[in-house]
């Protein structure tokens, strides 16, 4: 399945923008947001191939708003990306569907 319409949920900014440029260059469409709270409702409100995911959010921690967007679309893809991980947090994020 080729990903076309991405969210990228991340709570850092120059990351996210140079991310979705990137991204974008590929031909790829993305939407961003900075907090878990507003990347489910915007999944509630569109339709997105693949979710990147930080862990640390500052409203949420990723396996919440993981778990919260399951609810929305359990077949959802979701890739946590994080600069603060874990063996404990991979295993975790993993058994709850992210990649």
């Amino acid at each position: 399945m080729k990903h076309n319409n991405i969210l990228i949920v991340d709570d850092e900014e120059k990351y996210v923008e140079m991310l979705a440029r990137r991204l974008e260059l590929r031909g790829l469409k993305c939407a961003f947001c900075f907090d878990g709270k507003t990347g489910i409702r915007m999944l509630t409100d569109r339709s997105y191939d693949l979710i990147i995911l930080d862990l640390r959010l500052p409203d949420m921690y990723g396996t919440e708003v993981l778990m919260e967007m399951k609810k929305i679309n359990p077949d959802i893809k979701v890739l946590i990306l994080t600069g603060h991980g874990s063996e404990t947090d991979r295993e975790e994020c993993m058994s709850k569907g992210a990649y």
